[in-house]
C-alpha cells in the first residue's frame, strides 16, 4: 500500500460525492430523521426510547453506510472506472483503503450528528459518556462501509447490491438482541448471534447506556466491531474485481 495513492483515491471519492447530494442526504440525514421518528413514536413512553434508542443509534448508521457504499462502489465498476484505476500502478489495498477513508470521514460526521441529536435534543438518557456512544456509532458506520465494499464485489447491478441487504443485514438485525435478549433465544440462534458483529454493536451501546465507567465488556464489544470492520475490508480487497461480469 502507498499512502499517497490511498489519499488520492479518498480525495477523488469525496469530490464525486460532493456532486451527489442524494447520497450525502441519505448518509447524513436519514439516520437523524429515523431517530426523530422513533422518539415521537414512543412519545408516551420515554423509557422505551431510552431502552432501544441507543441500540438503533448504532444500527441506523451501519445500514445507511452499507447501502451507500455498496451502490457507489458498484457504480464505479459498471462505469469502467475501477478497471481504468486498476490498470494504473494502484494496488487493490490502496483502492479499498481510499474508499474506506473517504466514507469513514463521512461516517464521522454522520455519527456525530446522530449522537448529538439523540443525546442533546431528543433526550436520550445515557448513564455513560456520550463520547463512548459516538465511538460505537462510528465503529458501526465503518463496519457498514466495510460490508458495503465487500458485497459490492458479488453484485452485477445496483438492484442486486440492494438485494444483499436482506441476506447480510436483516439476520443480524433480528439476532442482535434488539427485540429480545440473546440469552433468551433458541440455543442455535444464540450461538449464531454470538458471531455476528451487530450483536456486539448493540451490546456496546447498552454498556454505555447502563454504566458510568468504561467496562471490560464495552472494550471487548468495541474491539470486536473494529476487528470485524478490518477483516471485512481485507476480504473486500481480496475479492475486488475490475469489472462486473
Amino acid at each position: 500500500m502507498n499512502i499517497d495513492r490511498t489519499l488520492a483515491t479518498a480525495a477523488r471519492v469525496l469530490r464525486q460525492l460532493r456532486h451527489d447530494p442524494r447520497s450525502i442526504a441519505l448518509m447524513l440525514l436519514v439516520p437523524c430523521l429515523m431517530l426523530v421518528l422513533l422518539r415521537y413514536v414512543f412519545d408516551g413512553s420515554p423509557q422505551t426510547f431510552d431502552n432501544i434508542g441507543a441500540s438503533l443509534l448504532g444500527i441506523f448508521p451501519l445500514i445507511t453506510m452499507f447501502l451507500v457504499t455498496s451502490i457507489a462502489t458498484l457504480r464505479e465498476r459498471t462505469s469502467g472506472t475501477l478497471e481504468r484505476l486498476l490498470a494504473m500502478p494502484l494496488a487493490k489495498g490502496d483502492l479499498i483503503a481510499g474508499y474506506a477513508l473517504a466514507f469513514g470521514l463521512l461516517a464521522i460526521v454522520q455519527s456525530a450528528l446522530a449522537t448529538g441529536l439523540a443525546v442533546w435534543f431528543l433526550g436520550l438518557d445515557v448513564i455513560g459518556s456520550p463520547w463512548l456512544l459516538l465511538l460505537v456509532a462510528l465503529l458501526d458506520a465503518l463496519l457498514g462501509t466495510a460490508l458495503g465494499l465487500f458485497v459490492s464485489a458479488f453484485a452485477a447491478s445496483e438492484f442486486q447490491a440492494v438485494q444483499f441487504m436482506p441476506a447480510v443485514i436483516f439476520p443480524q438485525l433480528l439476532l442482535c438482541g434488539l427485540f429480545i435478549a440473546r440469552d433468551r433465544m433458541q440455543p442455535v440462534l444464540e450461538g449464531i448471534s454470538n458471531v455476528l458483529p451487530m450483536s456486539y454493536a448493540v451490546d456496546g451501546m447498552n454498556e454505555v447506556l447502563r454504566h458510568t465507567d468504561v467496562t471490560a465488556d464495552f472494550i471487548r464489544d468495541a474491539l470486536v466491531v473494529a476487528g470485524c470492520a478490518v477483516l471485512v475490508l481485507g476480504l473486500g480487497a481480496a475479492t475486488l474485481r475490475r469489472r462486473t461480469a
